[in-house]
């Protein structure tokens, strides 16, 4: 088996991340201190901790990762996809917090 590398490149963390993602089940989520992301299609899991750990100083209990297929999109005649994506819900540790909403 494989070992896990542990030290990633500090300047490529901040870019694997792509947005909060922000519906209503990923606020139903919240409650149980669980956020979800956006993430680039690439990046594994240590990586996704890591950078969340690096960007919002908590830490990470837990990151589960799902790729939803592709979204067909059509304009006039010309079919294709959206760009693909992974989505990464991040389970925080007790007394942990990533604030989303600032100044509301």
């Amino acid at each position: 088996m494989a070992k896990i590398p542990t030290s990633f490149d500090p300047r490529r963390l901040p870019d694997l991340i792509r947005r909060p993602l922000l519906n209503e089940k990923a606020t139903q989520q919240l409650e149980d201190n669980k956020y979800t992301f956006d993430v680039v299609h690439n990046a594994t899991k240590p990586e996704i901790k890591a950078a969340i750990e690096s960007l919002f100083a908590v830490k990470v209990k837990k990151v589960n990762t799902h790729n939803p297929p592709a979204q067909a999109r059509r304009i006039g005649k010309f079919a294709g996809k959206r760009a693909q994506i992974k989505r990464a819900i991040v389970t925080l540790a007790e007394g942990n917090k990533i604030d989303l909403f600032p100044d509301v």
